[in-house]
């Protein structure tokens, strides 16, 4: 195994979790060390579908170009996430960073050879796929149906697990615990576009949240979950 799998921060929580140690020795040395800046793209809407990757620390956003030519946010990449279109021809959106990422890159070609190897490899990726696909259709229910100050709180409190959980020491399924801190990768104007929402309204709701006691904002993008069952029960709300 290479240093790189040995120090790898998502060894546990990557698709590479599947594998036996000698596989992984294997799947490594296909892999490339990426780093992406803010605002850097992986992979471009339209383009050969060329790479696949882990990412290993840092956030992405997965965004399409409207008809009249604005951005629309439709999904957030994390750590452990895997990234790209096996057996596809082409890209369908861009992939692009929102902070500092850290990606081990494949061939998306090697990398299909690589699925059809390791059966276990395979069949953790479907059953990502259709979580995502479960997730995707909890958002499109909550966009349909919730209240901004709803639809504000989930994201908080969907980003809020998911930024712990990047966490090696944070246990899967662990109930979020007061006091996590995190910088929000996505500017007021980001989150407004990916809920539906002006600038406004995510100001609002923000201030808000912090009044009750939920949330804490104490400058510029960082933000305290001060009161997680709170917060999530706001998410439930109407």
């Amino acid at each position: 195994m290479s240093r790189t799998c040995n120090d790898c921060g998502v060894r546990d929580k990557a698709l590479c979790s599947s594998l036996s140690d000698d596989a992984l020795a294997g799947l490594s040395r296909l892999g490339v060390q990426r780093r992406l800046a803010r605002g850097e793209t992986l992979v471009r809407s339209g383009d050969e579908a060329l790479v696949c990757a882990n990412v290993q620390s840092g956030v992405m956003k997965i965004a399409s170009v409207t008809a009249g030519g604005s951005e629309a946010i439709v999904g957030l990449v994390y750590p452990g996430d895997f990234v790209g279109r096996p057996f596809a021809a082409a890209d369908d959106h861009d992939v692009v960073a929102l902070t500092e990422v850290e990606l081990c890159v494949f061939p998306r070609a090697r990398f299909e050879e690589a699925l059809a190897d390791h059966q276990a490899m395979e069949q953790l990726l479907l059953k990502r796929t259709m979580h995502e696909l479960d997730r995707a259709r909890r958002w499109l229910m909550r966009m349909g149906r919730a209240s901004a100050g709803a639809r504000v709180a989930g994201f908080l409190d969907d980003m809020a697990r998911r930024m712990a959980s990047s966490d090696c020491a944070q246990v899967s399924g662990r109930p979020l615990q007061p006091g996590v801190q995190f910088e929000l990768p996505l500017s007021r104007g980001e989150i407004a576009d990916l809920l539906g929402l002006t600038i406004e309204t995510v100001s609002r709701q923000m201030t808000r949240l912090r009044a009750l006691g939920l949330i804490d904002l104490p400058g510029g993008r960082a933000l305290i979950i001060r009161d997680p069952a709170g917060l999530a029960a706001e998410a439930e709300a109407v």
